[in-house]
């Protein structure tokens, strides 16, 4: 049985949350809480597996809450946001500092289903979650690697692609941020959020980050030493104009319940021949672009990389990789960012 423990300011809300975890199978909310210190208070004598907590609250906000549960008693933390840049924002900030993952606070007025699926489905996952990379605190500044000269043909071009969902956030972080400036290829990510907070994520990686990231927009050239994040909300193609990458938003049904989704973007690469391919799986619910990476594989060099479950917050888009047997290399996240720099500079030798 999953203890689950509610925190949030508003009495309807938690009431609400309590209504909808009832009578779900395998879970018992075992308390509530109506601010940061009450909660610090009910998680010494409830025990909980999993925290929900609200962003915004008074006296001791979401944030500071989620800091303290991580220095004294970890746990892991799904964060409730509202849908202002503020509160996307702050997010983000938990996000980096520990929380396993978050989800915006609900619509009321519209269907709920599918909002209340996901939440269940995040506190299900939470009690897999790898509290060891939860706890690491946020990530130190980044060691760039050592510069290596490219040796392969400028014929050969390259793309790398990223995947990641759960925990992803800190993970580009730590991967983005350690690629040099002047990287000799685009870079193209993945990351199953909702929109608003994709640009901001994209916002806050470049500020951390010597390369420029930025949302994908409909149309434009993708050029190297540039990161482009796929926009919440929209799938993602890269396709070739005028003898150039450039990338297509579209608003195809989503696949597995994901848009965007990494393997729409993988598939649309099986249509890109004449360029040498870095795939790159980072920590992740689920199994998105596993199935593609296979179809992916039969179309020319592809090098793929899925980060270790040492590290992964969640390992389920790795190992699901892994299980393909199209992975060539397993690494802790720590090491991915030599690895992309190495391939894509020394090339497939």
């Amino acid at each position: 049985m999953i203890k689950v423990l509610i925190v949030d300011d508003s009495t309807f809300m938690r009431h609400w949350l309590v209504d909808v975890l009832a009578n779900v199978e395998g879970i018992d909310v075992v308390g509530t809480a109506k601010n940061g210190l009450d909660a610090l208070k009910k998680i010494q004598t409830l025990n909980p597996d999993v925290v929900t907590l609200d962003v915004e609250m008074p006296i001791m906000d979401g944030l500071q809450t989620l800091e303290q549960i991580m220095q004294v008693c970890p746990l892991p933390v799904i964060m409730l946001s509202s849908w202002t840049k503020e509160g996307a924002t702050i997010t983000l900030e938990a996000m980096e500092k520990g929380a396993f993952d978050f989800i915006p606070k609900p619509e009321f007025g519209e269907d709920l289903d599918s909002w209340k699926k996901q939440f269940i489905a995040k506190i299900r996952m939470a009690c897999e979650a790898n509290l060891h990379s939860l706890i690491k605190g946020q990530p130190q500044t980044p060691t760039l690697p050592e510069k290596i000269r490219v040796s392969h043909s400028e014929k050969e071009k390259t793309i790398v692609v990223i995947g990641t969902s759960t925990g992803g956030p800190r993970a580009l972080e730590e991967v983005i941020g350690k690629l040099p400036a002047q990287f000799p290829a685009p870079v193209v990510v993945i990351q199953h959020m909702p929109p608003r907070f994709t640009g901001l994520l994209a916002e806050r990686l470049n500020r951390l980050s010597t390369l420029p990231v930025k949302e994908a927009e409909q149309g434009e050239i993708l050029q190297n030493g540039h990161v482009y994040i796929a926009p919440g909300g929209y799938h993602l193609q890269i396709e070739k104009k005028c003898g150039r990458l450039s990338s297509r938003l579209t608003l195809d049904p989503p696949l597995k319940g994901l848009r965007p989704a990494f393997d729409y973007l993988l598939q649309s690469l099986t249509n890109v021949t004449d360029y040498r391919k870095v795939v790159v799986f980072l920590t992740g619910m689920g199994s998105d672009g596993a199935s593609s990476l296979v179809e992916l594989k039969k179309t020319g060099p592809v090098y793929t990389i899925a980060e270790a479950k040492e590290t992964a917050v969640i390992f389920g888009m790795p190992k699901a990789a892994i299980q393909t047997g199209y992975v060539d290399e397993v690494a802790r996240l720590e090491r991915i960012a030599d690895l992309i720099h190495k391939k894509v500079c020394l090339g497939w030798t």
